[in-house]
């Protein structure tokens, strides 16, 4: 069964690799954006005019065009070294359509290319966890630490999966790597706070969260320090938390049940009903809104 702790960790994840649409959301693991014409390209090839074209499309939101377009660049000269990096943005356009497993054997191609290439793995990762192909992404950010150790977005995200299928001491290896590369590392606080959570150390918990709050408040932060606050009895605290995170993000349907939650230790059952009835109308099923409710 889904648990609200459980949607807020894998929502934090989907936060760091995959929100188009949701730029004021923090993440640090970012693509490249679509063809970037600072590689070494003969301007006057035909493969540069195609690139070009397909960077026209890209920027129009064109994808199907600048898919073609991008195809055909590689059509044109299949053995030119850049094409790894066309591979990549052809299985970006595709991810952005909804195209997954086409975007995963485009960046599957592309790493067969330029196999130690972090960003592409990044990012066939972040389109396996969308697949629910846990183990396959874990396989890459283990990757990824391999190739570069110091690269934190990996050990976290590997870490929070390990979290999210019971293996609470992968993740604690992950959060306490990244403290040792950076002592002040706030992707290892909030891993730690969610480790912390997921142990019912509620206080421990929430002073992780806190710590990174102050840098960097988001809602989904904001939601999971106040669920530990729910589960101390810390009402009044808890209110703040769930009326700053609606602030930043009135469409998360968990935030209303985090109220619903609120309301009903506080003995409102009108209260309760009204925000089950405002988490599904912004997405979760009546079965999912009540069992995430704890009925």
């Amino acid at each position: 069964m889904a648990t609200l702790a459980h949607s807020q960790a894998i929502q934090s994840i989907n936060e760091r690799n995959m929100k188009f649409e949701k730029n004021d959301k923090p993440q640090p693991v970012k693509e490249k954006p679509p063809v970037d014409m600072s590689i070494k390209i003969d301007t006057t090839t035909a493969y540069f005019a195609l690139v070009d074209s397909a960077q026209h499309y890209i920027e129009a939101q064109q994808w199907s065009k600048a898919e073609q377009f991008l195809i055909e660049a590689i059509r044109t000269e299949p053995s030119n070294p850049n094409n790894s990096l066309l591979l990549s943005n052809i299985a970006t356009v595709q991810r952005r359509q909804g195209r997954l497993n086409e975007a995963i054997r485009n960046y599957s191609m592309a790493i067969d290319i330029t196999p130690n290439a972090v960003t592409l793995l990044h990012n066939r990762a972040a389109t396996y966890i969308l697949l629910d192909s846990i183990s396959c992404a874990q396989a890459d950010y283990e990757r990824i630490m391999t190739i570069d150790p110091t690269d934190v977005e990996s050990r976290y995200t590997h870490g929070m999966l390990a979290l999210n299928m019971g293996d609470p001491k992968t993740a604690e290896k992950d959060f306490n790597d990244i403290l040792n590369i950076n002592p002040n590392s706030g992707l290892a606080k909030e891993g730690l706070g969610y480790l912390n959570k997921h142990a019912a150390r509620y206080d421990k918990a929430i002073e992780c969260f806190s710590e990174v709050i102050k840098a960097r408040p988001t809602s989904t932060l904001l939601a999971n320090r106040a669920d530990c606050y729910l589960a101390t009895k810390q009402l009044n605290e808890a209110s703040l938390d769930i009326a700053n995170a609606l602030e930043l993000d009135p469409d998360d349907p968990y935030i209303y049940i985090l109220r619903a939650k609120l309301n009903k230790l506080r003995y409102n059952p009108t209260d309760v009903e009204r925000d089950i009835k405002l988490a599904i109308a912004h997405g979760l099923s009546s079965e999912e809104a009540h069992a995430l409710l704890g009925e």
